[in-house]
Formats: C-alpha cells, sequence, structure tokens
C-alpha cells in the first residue's frame, strides 16, 4: 500500500511573533513556522498502513524552501519514506483553492512514475486558516472517494476497500462505520487512535520509528523539490493570482499567556533560598550513602 499525507507548515504561535503584511497576507518568512499539529493525526494513520500493509508513505508540502524542515519534522516525528516539496515564487500567497490545485497536480505527477497512491491522508484542518478546505478540496481535483472524520481505519488489500469508523457531530456524538474502494482519500479526526492489535505489528512499529529517526537525519537525501514549471502548472491558476479568496481584515494574534508564575531569585538572598529549600525539601529523594561509609 502506497500512501501520500499531505502537511503544512503553520506559525508558531508560542513565539507570538507573526507578521503579515499590508495586504493582509501572513509573512510566512518572518514567521517561526512548525508543522500543523492536525497533520500527526494524518502521519499516524499512514504509519498504521505502512505497519500492517507495507508499502511506502510519502510526505507533501507547499510552500517556501524553508518548509524543507516542516517535512524533516514530519519524518522524524511519526514516520516518512520520502519528501516532496512544492515550492517557488509563483506559488505564493495561495488560497486553500490555489494550494489544492498545486497538490493535487503533485499527486499526480507522483501517479505518473509510480501510479496513483493507494491513499492519501489529510489533516482535518490546519492551526492558522482552519477552514477545513485544503483536503477535500484536493480531494476534488484528484477525483477519488473520501472519507473524512476519520477516527479508525482498516485496509482490506484483496479488496481494494478501507473501511474507517468516523466521528459524527450534531445533536449527538456518534461513530458510523462507512466503507469505499481504493484509491481514497481520507482526513483524519484530532480522535483518531492507530491500533496495532499483533505482536509482529508492535515490533515492526518500533523498528520503523527507529529507522526514520536516522532517515531523517539526511531528510535532503530523500526530498524532491517542484516548481510550478515541473508541475506544468498556470501562474495565473495557482498562487495570488489564482486565489479568489479576498482578505478583508486580519486580526493581531496576541502572545500566548506564560502557563506558570515564576519567581526570580539571586544566590545572595539568603532568606528567598531557605525558603525554596524548606519548600522542596519533602520532595528530595535520599542520598544514597557512599562506598566504604
Amino acid at each position: 500500500m502506497d500512501a501520500v499525507v499531505l502537511t503544512k507548515g503553520v506559525p508558531d504561535f508560542r513565539e507570538g511573533q507573526v507578521s503579515f503584511d499590508e495586504d493582509g497576507h501572513l509573512e510566512r518568512g518572518e514567521t517561526p513556522t512548525v508543522m500543523n499539529p492536525n497533520d500527526r493525526h494524518a502521519l499516524r494513520a499512514a504509519l498504521q498502513t505502512k505497519v500492517r500493509q507495507d508499502g511506502t508513505v510519502s510526505v507533501m508540502s507547499m510552500g517556501p524552501p524553508g518548509y524543507g524542515e516542516v517535512l524533516q519534522e514530519a519524518m522524524e516525528s511519526v514516520y516518512a519514506d520520502d519528501l516532496y516539496l512544492l515550492s517557488d515564487r509563483e506559488m505564493a500567497a495561495a488560497d486553500t483553492w490555489a494550494t489544492a490545485i498545486t497538490l493535487g497536480t503533485g499527486i499526480e505527477k507522483i501517479a505518473e512514475s509510480e501510479g496513483m497512491p493507494d491513499l492519501v491522508f489529510a489533516g482535518f484542518k490546519t492551526a492558522d486558516g482552519e477552514t477545513g478546505h485544503t483536503g477535500p478540496q484536493t480531494c476534488w481535483c484528484l477525483d477519488v472517494p473520501m472519507i473524512t472524520h476519520v477516527v479508525a481505519l482498516d485496509v482490506d488489500e484483496e479488496e481494494r476497500t478501507v473501511r474507517a469508523k468516523r466521528l459524527v457531530e450534531g445533536d449527538i456524538e456518534e461513530i458510523e462505520t462507512v466503507e469505499t474502494e481504493l484509491p481514497a482519500f481520507i482526513v483524519t479526526d484530532p480522535e483518531f487512535q492507530p491500533t496495532y492489535r499483533k505482536a509482529d505489528h508492535r515490533l515492526r512499529w518500533k523498528d520503523l520509528r527507529d529507522e526514520t529517526r536516522h532517515r531523517a537525519a539526511e531528510f535532503e537525501d530523500h526530498l524532491t523539490v517542484w516548481d510550478h514549471e515541473d508541475l506544468n502548472l498556470d501562474p495565473d491558476y495557482i498562487g495570488l493570482d489564482g486565489s479568489p479568496t479576498i482578505v478583508s481584515s486580519v486580526d493581531p494574534i496576541p502572545k500566548a499567556p506564560s502557563e506558570r508564575e515564576a519567581t526570580v531569585l539571586t544566590p545572595d538572598d539568603e532568606d528567598a533560598m531557605h525558603d525554596v529549600f524548606d519548600e522542596l525539601q519533602p520532595f528530595a529523594a535520599e542520598a544514597p550513602e557512599a562506598a566504604g561509609d
């Protein structure tokens, strides 16, 4: 089974330094970037498929050259065999629609040489835009079945089907089971939990996790970069020119409040140091006796 996981770099809101230009576009080059947290669930679903059915897992992102580090994080933190970065100035400032066209074309380019992936995974929304559009729009470009809010899945290789449990949110929360043919597009829910029922699955998972950490150290050897010419994309239909979305305004993102209060002490403040010692002493383990005492 071959899978492609879509991921995105998002502002590291912990830094509290998110920059926008005068037109309301996020200046990603001026903002610390990390892998979108929701994409970890998509990566874990792809890893589960890799463990159970073998095959390959590719991770793809569209963004500036610095997104190579985001892809490295995806490879190191969960798993990936290889990485794809779609990147050049013509793709910049894209909305979800233009992004989906680019990602869909990137997946089709993989399919030209290696066959259509059996599964394409995406997180259900990003931490910056939070629209949840890019996954479904990319699926529309590929014209394959889609299952959203997936919390568990099983693949039947012989029948070429995927059966998934998905979260339904209405008046009450319920789980429904749906099945579709492969290839398919899977949008994972944050409630997704991988399952490894067999001992050999758990051992295989451990081996793959160890393997990918070594591979991530040399991630550039496994990274393919494509620009719009490589993908044969018309600049009028991608990036800012191909984006129908208009940003009317943006709200500043405040720095996240500190989760702890800290008191700064200096070693020469004897009274304060005694207070700290008295407070921590009950939690200190007894020191072992020195050999020979």
